[in-house]
């Protein structure tokens, strides 16, 4: 695997893991909360945003625009947006990331990023959390894949450290459709057990081509709530001119 092929990689994997590091938003893989090691190319951008209601009147509108930059190694930048209502107040919440990409993915083979950042609330300026992510990807072949992530939570709202963990399938099961299952979540001491319990997400992606690609999400206990979600998501692409379309760089996921 040639160097634009690296950095490629790097670009994709740094917005999304933004979910396991803050409570109040979730964005790896757009709307999905388990990151791949995958990234793009360098040049690329895009624009994910998704709307997710749950069963207990909670809201949640993110937008989350993000670029691949290389100014020593490929990274890539973003900044998840979240305007969100929780027990009936509302907030918004601004999560910067940055992500790249050290060991590429392939067929038979692990691949391994890194990525970091933290939130921030958007009316007051205050630090809301910090993370540190590490996502490991196995290919098991070009439309099955495993996601793997492992890291670090500090929640400074109760100035609480946790280990945050999440695995993932996905299947790429036509030209167009992409099943994903997802579990995920953080372990350490909380006073509301429900933040501690495992969440889960399964969805389908609809891609009918290298610019667009929707997705409707079934999730549970997504924000440590305890109640039932259903998300609407979709993902625009502005990808390097001339560049390898993505199925080809890296399989068909």
């Amino acid at each position: 695997m040639g160097w634009a092929e690296k950095r490629t990689g790097i670009a994709f994997a740094i917005a999304l893991f933004a979910a396991l590091a803050a409570p109040d938003a979730y964005a790896a893989n757009g709307a999905y909360a388990v990151d791949a090691a995958d990234i793009s190319e360098v040049g690329s951008c895009k624009v994910e945003s998704w709307m997710s209601v749950a069963t207990n009147t909670d809201f949640s509108a993110v937008a989350n625009p993000s670029c691949v930059v290389n100014p020593f190694t490929p990274i890539e930048l973003s900044l998840n947006t979240n305007r969100a209502r929780s027990d009936g107040e509302w907030s918004t919440t601004l999560s910067p990331k940055a992500k790249t990409n050290f060991v590429p993915t392939g067929i038979g083979r692990w691949g391994f990023s890194a990525y970091a950042g933290g939130s921030f609330d958007a009316a007051t300026g205050e630090n809301l959390s910090a993370f540190a992510v590490i996502p490991a990807t196995y290919r098991l072949s070009e439309t099955m894949r495993i996601n793997l992530n492992g890291g670090w939570l500090w929640d400074r709202t109760v100035d609480r450290h946790y280990l945050t963990y999440g695995i993932g399938f996905d299947w790429k099961f036509t030209d167009t459709l992409q099943w994903t299952i997802e579990a995920f979540g953080q372990a350490g001491a909380s006073d509301t057990p429900s933040v501690v319990q495992p969440r889960f997400q399964t969805g389908v992606r609809y891609r009918p081509n290298e610019i667009f690609s929707v997705d409707v999400i079934y999730g549970r206990n997504i924000t440590g709530e305890n109640a039932n979600w259903i998300t609407l998501g979709t993902t625009i692409r502005f990808p390097v001119e001339g560049a390898q379309p993505e199925h080809r760089r890296t399989g068909h996921l």
